[in-house]
């Protein structure tokens, strides 16, 4: 006889993943369609076949899900960052990142869907450069001490702000060799950069 219990955990999580999925999916089409201000929770809820209560659980707001590649890079790469090994710079790092498989951007539907979503609604543009400022301000942090400089120099912030524009727009690449060709021209583009400075 098979124990259940070993198995629920991992079905759980699977279901949860399913709905947010749905729920992120949902979102973008309607974002994309409607325009983001002119969509409800309940318009998301009925979308992705799950209550409103469902969606806030997942998502406080609306502007939750709007960011959440976003938000889920970041996280990702923040992470990658703190665990760094030894004598690898935070530009190391970050190519490494780059060419890492991130399952938020793997979606080529959802890729596609994301760019919609931000051309019909510059408004969200413009949140998602809003979050990325602190991403930017540590990364200026970490470009700094590599190169022995101070944070709060023009070049460091320089770096951090071209890296995190580069970021971008590799996320909003095709996944497959075009990204793959994104990445690797976007880490020439930063290295010719820092040389430079």
């Amino acid at each position: 006889m098979t124990d259940v219990s070993v198995h629920e955990p991992g079905l759980r999580e699977r279901g949860k993943a399913r709905r947010r999925a749905a729920i992120i999916r949902a979102a973008f089409e309607l974002f994309a369609e409607r325009g983001y201000h002119a969509t409800t929770v309940a318009d998301i809820a009925e979308k992705a076949d799950v209550a409103p209560r469902t969606v806030a659980m997942y998502f406080p707001t609306k502007q939750d899900i709007a960011l959440s590649r976003i938000s889920a890079g970041i996280a990702s790469l923040h992470a990658a960052m703190q665990t760094r090994r030894p004598g690898e710079t935070a530009t190391d790092v970050l190519g490494r990142w780059l060419l890492t498989s991130q399952p938020e951007l793997e979606d080529p539907e959802l890729t596609r869907l994301a760019r919609r979503m931000f051309a019909a609604n510059p408004e969200l543009g413009a949140l998602r450069q809003a979050q990325l400022a602190a991403a930017i301000r540590d990364g200026a942090v970490m470009i700094a001490a590599d190169t022995g400089r101070d944070p709060n120099a023009i070049g460091p912030r320089l770096a951090a702000a071209a890296a995190a524009a580069v970021v971008m727009e590799v996320a909003d690449t095709e996944p497959g060799r075009e990204r793959e060709e994104a990445a690797a021209a976007a880490m020439r583009f930063i290295q010719a950069g820092l040389a430079a400075l």
